[in-house]
């Protein structure tokens, strides 16, 4: 009998001939037979919806994901705990062809590969209920549809290998489509989707997909084709699809701002979440990411910047460097945007019964600015955003953790961008970005008036790095907004805090880390060197 492996990693990527020589056995060394799997007299599908809940796991599911770091450590918003950690390469700038930090290839085509066979097989599988074999098929068509554009986003045009199912013999010498192919392919598979996808779930079915995910990914594949990387000639067409695909979602009704800011990252289903990574209840985020003074061992790991931290408004909707905001430099975290205590622990803030001691020499920070190399914060601040506040010093709690693939206040801000882009600053961009601050309890909560197409710009921008802090969005919103350049050729600082013996605090701006990036060839990914090896019709990216 002809047998598959369920979790096909061999199988998966565009560079299979490299394994074919060197890497696999000359079988596979799991074995899964297919009519097992679809099996053809298994009216419920028992088998075949767990190999769907399989593929589900290929999903983005955010967290500290980059060898125990988060993505956004990478960029401009935070750095690692330790200069040596290999997320360190994004901004520093030494990332390669065979040095590459969050090199997805073979998980991507691993996906779509198992998507593929899910594809061909399911129809023998006799299910009973109408509708839901159409309805899994919708399911798989997303994530592959998703696996795409986790590709293209960071290496722009990849091959597109349709529906085919591959073997070991199986010549996989492909040639890369076009980024416009690409997108064009996604979003017909989207809205394909669309139209046997649920709109929402019982409750434990919670993360998968539904028409208003599968609409939302299409609202950002949009989005991201029509900013500066991808649309060098300023197509208004592009910015007008990306703001209609955006409407399409709001116009759907399903979805809503919470009242809590922090909501949707804690809880499993919220009026915001439209699709979540779904992981069991457990604490290895705390311990990943929490202030070091705490007993019970957090590792402290992200390390805000001050740049990110200077973003963060007054309560009363002002920015730090405006005179009449109220900002006092001697106590720098008063009165601040309330997303800022949910997003950053900073010295002095309460903390599982104590205050967090970030001062040089504090609990938090024992050996003090520029003395460490990693265990401590490397920039005075930690992570506050993804943890739960159950537990105590000394013991964790296990709770829910659901990173946001897609939410709501994306889709408001996403709109309101391409909205700006296509139209300029009308109201419908004005009302987007106004519920966003409504709900971050800004007094008062609204923009100026009058603003230009430029000054909207820069306040939707400074809306997404505060809004969707240590989401997976500031890495890529630099590269395809085309900033990079700058904002990754310049010091990343922090803040040392010096501790007098009468208590007194005082507050220096101090610098963190120099970056690093090459405008030439980083804005996307270099090819990994084993896929040019194995497919001699594979092109490597721009200088790289």
């Amino acid at each position: 009998m002809k047998k598959y492996t369920l979790l096909l990693p061999v199988l998966a990527c565009i560079g299979i001939s490299a394994c074919q020589k060197n890497v696999v056995e000359k079988q596979p060394l799991e074995f899964v037979n297919d009519d097992l799997v679809f099996d053809k007299l298994d009216s419920l599908g028992v088998y075949a919806e767990k190999y769907l809940y399989n593929v589900y796991s290929d999903l983005p599911n955010g967290f500290n994901r980059i060898n125990s770091n988060i993505l956004d450590a990478g960029a401009d918003d935070a750095l690692p705990s330790s200069n040596s950690d290999i997320v360190n390469y994004f901004s520093n700038g030494i990332w390669s062809p065979y040095n590459l930090p969050d090199n997805r290839w073979d998980q991507c085509y691993g996906a779509i590969q198992k998507v593929n066979l899910f594809l061909s097989k399911i129809d023998q599988v006799p299910l009973k209920t109408a509708g839901l074999k159409d309805q899994w098929k919708n399911e798989a068509r997303f994530i592959r549809a998703i696996s795409y554009f986790e590709l293209i986003k960071r290496w722009g045009g990849v091959p597109l290998v349709g529906d085919k199912v591959f073997d070991l013999t199986s010549d996989l010498a492909f040639t890369r489509n076009s980024y416009t192919d690409c997108v064009k392919y996604i979003t017909t598979e989207v809205d394909t989707a669309v139209k046997y996808l649920p709109a929402s779930y019982a409750t434990a079915y919670f993360g998968r997909a539904t028409k208003g995910a599968a609409m939302a990914l299409k609202a950002r594949v949009l989005l991201y084709a029509a900013s500066e990387l991808n649309n060098p000639d300023h197509s208004t067409d592009k910015w007008i699809a990306a703001a209609n695909a955006a409407q399409d979602v709001m116009n759907l009704g399903t979805y809503s701002l919470t009242t809590a800011f922090d909501d949707p990252y804690m809880k499993r289903k919220t009026s915001e979440t439209i699709l979540a990574f779904m992981t069991g209840q457990g604490y290895t985020v705390e311990i990943q990411n929490g202030p070091i003074g705490s007993k019970r061992g957090d590792l402290g790991r992200t390390n805000p910047t001050q740049e990110l931290v200077n973003e963060f408004e007054m309560a009363n909707g002002k920015m730090i460097s405006d005179a009449t905001s109220g900002y006092n430099p001697a106590a720098p975290y008063t009165g601040r945007d309330p997303r800022f205590y949910l997003t950053v622990f900073h010295n002095g803030m309460s903390w599982l019964s104590r205050n967090v001691e970030t001062f040089d020499g504090g609990i938090d920070r024992p050996q003090g600015f520029g003395k460490a190399t990693s265990g401590e914060t490397r920039t005075g601040y930690y992570m506050r955003k993804f943890l739960s506040t159950a537990g105590t010093t000394s013991s964790y709690t296990s709770t829910d953790h659901c990173f946001p693939i897609f939410r709501y206040s994306e889709i408001l801000l996403n709109y309101a961008e391409a909205a700006n882009e296509a139209y300029g600053p009308v109201k419908g961009v004005y009302d987007a970005i106004e519920a966003v601050r409504k709900r971050a309890k800004l007094n008062p909560y609204t923009l100026p008036t009058g603003l230009t197409q430029d000054q909207m710009r820069q306040r939707i921008r400074h809306e997404r790095r505060v809004e969707l802090a240590f989401e997976e969005h500031r890495f890529w919103d630099i590269r395809r907004w085309k900033i990079a350049e700058t904002v990754l050729n310049q010091p990343l600082h922090g803040i040392q805090i010096t501790k007098a013996t009468d208590g007194t605090l005082s507050y220096q701006v101090v610098e963190a880390a120099t970056t690093k990036f090459q405008a030439d060839r980083m804005y996307l990914y270099p090819i990994p060197y084993k896929e040019l090896l194995s497919n001699t019709n594979m092109r490597q990216n721009p200088n790289w």
